[in-house]
């Protein structure tokens, strides 16, 4: 029965009108050019132990760019465990890792539900992949560990009002971040791992114009290139010099194997950039 008492809101979800300045529509419509140069990562900033209650934690940060309008991305990871699993679940010889991804609802352009959906899933089965060539699961058996990561703050381009290009392209920073802020979290846990696990992301871009040859960068944000033909995520280990997890998503020729050995190569620089902070993180947390 409904309450006639007050005045309820819409059922569905609603979302603020963003007025654009139609005085000069050709600057509005243009493409926000890379102030970087292509093999310069964003700066970031990571910190581990915000969150007492559990037994390890970390919040990343990207940069902001105030010129292409780009919020930058903010991740918080909780890591819960090693703990016994219940009597009812089966013996495992090996940790049981769990990871759960979740944008909170004001993350994006597009508000977010409350529940996971399959592009959030997505995250964490990479994740899980990421993560489980670093651990050392055969030191917990029959033990659980949960990892959970908050993005606050997704990698979008807030200041356009025009619609949001394809999200797999900002899917892949926020998968790059998630990696190092779960790897900085296991290590405050105290979870033994063979190598500490970075993410980077390198990514085909084309040039301003049709006849311009298409160029590599790393640390791509889609709303400073012209269009991006391929990108790719990966997760490296540098002391052991190891790669355990690629996700690769774009239109290139199979034929072309150079352009994809060299997106893999400056995706594993774009990693040891990440692992050097996160290395500078721990070392200032023993401090």
């Amino acid at each position: 029965m409904t309450d006639r008492r007050r005045i309820n809101g819409p059922a569905g979800t609603t979302i603020p009108p963003i007025f654009e300045d139609t005085s000069n529509k050709e600057d509005a419509n243009s493409v926000k050019g890379r102030t970087r140069a292509p093999d310069a990562v964003r700066k970031m900033f990571l910190r581990t132990g915000v969150t007492p209650t559990a037994s390890g934690s970390a919040y990343l940060e990207y940069e902001s760019s105030a010129k292409s309008g780009v919020s930058g991305i903010k991740l918080s990871c909780t890591v819960h465990g090693p703990r016994s699993l219940p009597r009812s679940s089966p013996f495992s010889p090996h940790i049981v890792l769990s990871t759960h991804v979740k944008y909170a609802p004001f993350a994006t352009k597009q508000r977010r539900g409350y529940l996971r959906d399959p592009s959030e899933r997505d995250l964490g089965t990479h994740l899980e992949t990421a993560l489980r060539g670093a651990i050392i699961a055969d030191r917990w058996p029959k033990s659980g560990v949960d990892i959970i990561i908050s993005v606050i703050e997704g990698d979008q381009d807030r200041a356009s009002s025009g619609p949001q290009s394809d999200e797999t392209w900002d899917m892949m920073n926020v998968l790059s971040g998630c990696i190092t802020v779960a790897s900085a979290a296991l290590a405050d846990a105290g979870i033994d791992c063979v190598d500490t696990v970075a993410g980077g992301v390198a990514a085909l871009v084309q040039g301003p114009s049709e006849d311009t040859p298409p160029s590599v960068v790393v640390d791509p944000i889609p709303s400073e290139h012209e269009r991006i033909l391929g990108a790719c995520c990966i997760a490296y280990l540098p002391t052991r010099d190891e790669v355990t997890n690629l996700w690769f998503k774009g239109d290139l020729p199979a034929s072309e194997m150079d352009l994809y050995t060299k997106l893999v190569e400056n995706g594993i620089l774009a990693s040891a950039s990440a692992s050097k902070v996160l290395v500078d993180c721990l070392k200032d947390a023993l401090a």
